[in-house]
């Protein structure tokens, strides 16, 4: 029984799983469009070409992402932007940046599709204007440096932190403690026979 017992446990208990998600996310970058493309191991998509899109599936254009796996797009159009990487072996990262955030960071309106609400360039550039273009450029690329780590941290913990972990790993406690009661009445039967 106690072997049993062994080859139960040794066949439930979790492996590695050799399998890795895609992690993609694109945010506004000054007046560019600014993303990162990798792996939920932390392995970044490196020299991978992101094709762009607008949401009819027309291609406006292509960018390359970094030794970081980050890309910088600047939009020509305030439409959705659909970014598109081909990472091989299945894996397919995509991600989209809605037409209003494409048009506030282009300062213009968004284009009335879904909804007719204006969108207002945002006032985060307020206490800056002392700062001449070349300064704020700068200031906005070393402040961009400086987030992309904390950036990568959060997807990488997001994706590998999420609820459907956290389920399997009660699973496996009810399971253990399921199978625990199990043995501990078989032999309580046992010992009254």
């Amino acid at each position: 029984m106690i072997r049993s017992l062994i080859l139960i446990v040794a066949l439930a208990a979790p492996v590695p799983a050799l399998a890795h998600n895609v992690i993609s996310s694109v945010f506004p970058s000054g007046s560019d469009i600014e993303g990162e493309v990798g792996f939920s191991n932390g392995e970044m998509a490196t020299d991978l070409v992101i094709e762009v899109f607008d949401e009819a599936g027309k291609k406006m254009g292509e960018t390359v992402t970094d030794a970081d796996g980050f890309f910088i797009y600047t939009p020509t159009q305030p439409v959705t932007h659909v970014f598109r990487g081909d990472l091989g072996a299945g894996h397919v990262a995509e991600v989209i940046m809605p037409a209003a955030e494409v048009a506030a960071l282009m300062g213009q309106d968004a284009a009335v599709s879904t909804s007719a609400a204006s969108v207002a360039v945002p006032a985060s550039t307020a206490g800056l204007s002392g700062l001449s273009d070349q300064a704020r450029a700068e200031l906005a690329t070393m402040i961009r440096t400086e987030l992309r780590p904390l950036r990568q941290e959060i997807s990488a913990y997001k994706n590998k932190n999420d609820l459907q972990t956290v389920l399997g790993g009660l699973g496996y406690i009810a399971g253990l403690f399921g199978l625990g009661f199990y043995i501990a009445a078989r032999r309580k039967m046992e010992g009254g026979k």
